[in-house]
């Protein structure tokens, strides 16, 4: 009896992770939001193996999931990048544009409810993952925090790119582009594997640029997802 409670559980912790981060958010430490983000992210993909494992699937244990995604994956990032514009920012008028990212955590929670009713997304994505929207923002907030002399932190101090990333980055969650899972199958086309391992390599050499240019690890995160959306993009252009 006990194990069906599992899954939910380490669903638990991942809303645990996101509301946590929330907090360190507000309190200006991205840095540790962005570890609980992480944190979150690892007990999402836990869960489903948990229940795959154990056979403890449930209708509770799916709406739990949604749930604790809107929190980790749309109202933490959306945290993150309003209250980043409101500390790097010298400007009165940001006290307006900063709440634009707050868009991410509307467009997370139709993006969720979307996948929840959506049969054509058992192997694959329609719009940008929320994990992977959410990642892009926090390991943003995150370089800015280590590097705060570096090329971001002067356009996050802007009224601009914030705003812009966050109406993107919103648009990406409800859009109709087909992007892939990082989860390999065996029931797999060719071509998908193709793209996981080009996307792989893409993430090993955005690992290794960074390295030998000696910034914060986050960058190379940053620079992985921003890849996952063009080549998806292109992709989905060139209807490979």
């Amino acid at each position: 009896m006990v194990r069906k409670y599992i899954p939910d559980t380490i669903t638990s912790l991942n809303l645990l992770c996101g509301v946590i981060g929330v907090v360190f958010a507000f309190g200006g430490r991205f840095d540790m939001a962005f570890y609980m983000m992480l944190a979150g992210a690892v007990f999402d993909f836990c869960d489903g193996l948990a229940a795959r494992a154990l056979g403890a699937y449930s209708d509770m244990g799916r709406e739990l999931d949604s749930l604790a995604d809107v929190v980790t994956f749309g109202v933490l990032p959306s945290m993150m990048l309003m209250n980043l514009m409101k500390v790097c920012s010298f400007s009165e008028s940001a006290s307006l544009w900063c709440y634009v990212p707050l868009l991410i955590a509307v467009f997370s929670g139709l993006r969720l409810a979307r996948f929840n009713v959506d049969e054509r997304q058992h192997n694959g994505f329609i719009g940008l993952p929320t994990p992977a929207c959410a990642v892009i923002c926090g390991s943003l907030c995150c370089f800015v925090v280590f590097e705060p002399d570096g090329f971001l932190c002067s356009l996050v101090a802007g009224n601009v790119f914030v705003p812009v990333l966050s109406v993107v980055l919103s648009a990406l969650l409800v859009c109709g582009i087909p992007m892939f899972s990082m989860k390999f199958s065996r029931d797999d086309s060719r071509t998908l594997r193709m793209k996981r391992w080009l996307f792989a390599v893409n993430c090993a050499l955005c690992a290794v640029i960074v390295l030998i240019v000696g910034l914060h690890w986050s960058l190379a995160v940053l620079l992985a997802f921003a890849v996952y959306i063009c080549m998806n993009v292109a992709f989905a252009i060139l209807k490979v």
